[in-house]
């Protein structure tokens, strides 16, 4: 099923992302550009990583960085929405 029907993720994709580190949009964001285009799939990444697809949620909780080198790439406008999304 797809999450983000601009840059064709599915949510098997967010899911591998969220287990690789990625808790929060923005991450999902680095690392697919899920998110970063018309903005309507940001509500249900937020409810998959909700649902305990990112087993480092605590980490996250705790400001920890999870992901090396996790600069977004150059080109994805708009990502702090997606943070005042989550």
């Amino acid at each position: 099923m797809y999450v983000c029907s601009c840059f064709g993720v599915t949510e098997a994709q967010v899911k591998r992302h969220a287990e690789d580190g990625a808790c929060t949009p923005r991450q999902i964001a680095s690392a697919c550009k899920a998110g970063t285009d018309c903005g309507s799939c940001v509500r249900r990444i937020q409810a998959i990583l909700g649902r305990g697809a990112c087993p480092r949620r605590e980490e996250a909780d705790q400001g920890r960085p999870l992901l090396a080198g996790t600069g977004a790439p150059h080109g994805l406008d708009g990502l702090d929405a997606l943070d005042e999304a989550a």
